[in-house]
């Protein structure tokens, strides 16, 4: 496939729109163009090691779930690893791409994966994702009552002011009058207009209404789960099986105040990597997530929820296989995807 093709039915595939605000996510680095596509390479982590196994499976664009370049380089030079990189990348005529949140806050991203571990569950997002657009043009509607007489002239001024749209009339009765109901949509420069030109006329224009706009909750999609176990489970039961599914001799945990490893866990709060900001406040028997701070923990302690922590990329890196065969499907089997065998947690317990 074609690079631009391929980059294409990516941000298809997980909308870099659904990405938080701080993050850095999409095409990193482009080799020039045509850049055709025939070896997809899967990594968590793009380390120096992963990138020579790149070189090697010759792979024309890397898919490195976190964005190898995420603070600003100032230089490419060979002087730091995330520089050489670059320039590995680019003598090698490969692209980076990197989906990173975007993936936490898909239906079928690393967060849904990650609640498979906890068994037969439902959950909903801890932060649900909005549309990245409104639900008409503008962000706020304005609605008034006119006089009829008056109607035709204001309606004309309005026409005339930029950024306004879907302007409806509707007959209504005020206080025994007959009058007209206006309805419009307008931006927030465009609505700071339009109450300059009701004012002009207070007494000809009333019941005057300004709704701010939301953008519509998009379904099951956003950052962290809150899973409702089918069946309740002991704390312990559910540090093995999460043990299990991310293929993990070892896991952190922290028993919650008033807990034991035998109390039942019916609910449970997740959010791979780092969770600590979507996780707090969550009512939940149980934290799953990669990495917390110290005093965070001792929060969710004192307020009785226990803690399993699994490491930062520990609570990522599984989803790569489920996401080489969802690919394969979403890109029709038009290129080879492989997944890194060199990618690995830079923690290990010794």
């Amino acid at each position: 496939m074609n690079l631009r093709e391929l980059v294409s039915a990516l941000d298809d595939f997980a909308s870099p729109s659904l990405a938080e605000s701080w993050d850095n996510v999409g095409l990193l680095v482009e080799p020039s163009p045509p850049h055709t596509v025939n070896t997809l390479f899967l990594t968590n982590d793009l380390t120096e090691e992963v990138m020579e196994e790149a070189v090697q499976k010759k792979a024309d664009l890397v898919l490195s779930y976190h964005p190898p370049i995420f603070t600003p380089l100032k230089r490419i030079t060979w002087k730091t690893w995330k520089e050489r990189l670059v320039v590995q990348a680019l003598e090698n005529r490969i692209g980076i791409y990197s989906p990173h949140t975007a993936y936490d806050a898909i239906p079928h991203g690393v967060n849904n994966w990650l609640t498979k571990g906890l068994g037969a569950c439902t959950s909903v997002p801890l932060h649900p994702s909005t549309a990245p657009g409104y639900p008409a043009e503008g962000t706020h509607r304005v609605e008034f009552c006119a006089d009829p007489e008056h109607l035709e002239a204001l309606l004309s001024k309005i026409k005339d002011i930029q950024e306004t749209s879907c302007l409806t009339t509707l007959p209504a009765r005020v206080e025994g009058e007959e009058q007209t109901r206006v309805s419009l949509t307008c931006s927030q420069k465009a609505l700071l207009e339009v109450v300059a030109l009701l004012s002009q006329n207070s007494l000809l224009y009333h019941k005057t209404e300004i709704l701010l706009l939301q953008k519509p909750l998009l379904p099951h999609t956003g950052m962290g789960r809150l899973c409702t176990l089918s069946e309740p489970v002991s704390l312990s039961d559910v540090i093995e099986r999460i043990k299990s599914h991310l293929k993990l001799p070892h896991v952190r945990v922290a028993v919650g105040m008033g807990r034991t490893l035998e109390s039942p866990v019916k609910t449970a709060a997740l959010c791979a990597g780092s969770g600590s900001s979507v996780l707090k406040g969550t009512e939940a028997d149980l934290y799953l997530t990669g990495e917390m701070s110290h005093h965070d923990v001792l929060d969710a302690v004192a307020n009785g929820i226990s803690v399993i922590l699994c490491e930062h990329s520990n609570t990522e890196r599984g989803f790569l296989s489920e996401l080489r065969d969802t690919l394969e499907i979403h890109l029709q089997n038009k290129i080879n995807i492989i997944v890194s065998e060199k990618d690995r947690d830079p923690l290990q317990v010794a």
